[in-house]
């Protein structure tokens, strides 16, 4: 299936690409999420005369990326969460949690962009977390767990 990409894609492509992709992958995740349109000589006519805008948009997705991750270069994240006397948690603290406490603390940040590389963070003490904010940029974030009282 031919597709031209109307975004930057992870180890797929950039902006105005053609590629072939998997139908399955096209049809399931690449059109529906706007992410790309199929490559027929309408599409590829209609794409070429919004390519300015859609570099514009992209450009300023980048813009804020960037300043958010400024924002959250030195800030360090600190839950408080139950907690036995080893230490260990009653539950986990996952994306959902992370994302709500950064957003509580006046850094908007979504769930789908909170990556936990280690998988639920389930001791108390310090943890690092990677928030993806754009397809090119990651941030390191610092996560405090502390037990409550």
């Amino acid at each position: 299936m031919d597709v031209i990409l109307l975004t930057k894609v992870a180890n797929l492509g950039n902006i105005g690409d053609r590629v072939t992709v998997k139908s399955g992958y096209g049809r399931n995740f690449l059109l529906p999420s706007g992410k790309a349109t199929l490559a027929t000589a309408a599409n590829i006519a209609k794409f070429e005369a919004r390519r300015a805008e859609l570099e514009k948009l992209a450009r300023e997705q980048f813009a804020d990326a960037e300043s958010r991750a400024a924002a959250l270069k030195d800030f360090t994240l600190r839950i408080t969460a139950k907690a036995g006397s080893e230490g260990k948690l009653f539950g986990s603290i996952g994306t959902t949690d992370i994302a709500e406490a950064c957003s509580a603390q006046g850094h908007k940040v979504a769930r789908s962009e909170v990556r936990l590389p280690n998988g639920p963070i389930r001791m108390v003490g310090d943890h690092q977390v990677v928030l993806h904010l754009h397809t090119d940029f990651d941030v390191q974030l610092a996560v405090t767990v502390a037990a409550e009282e």
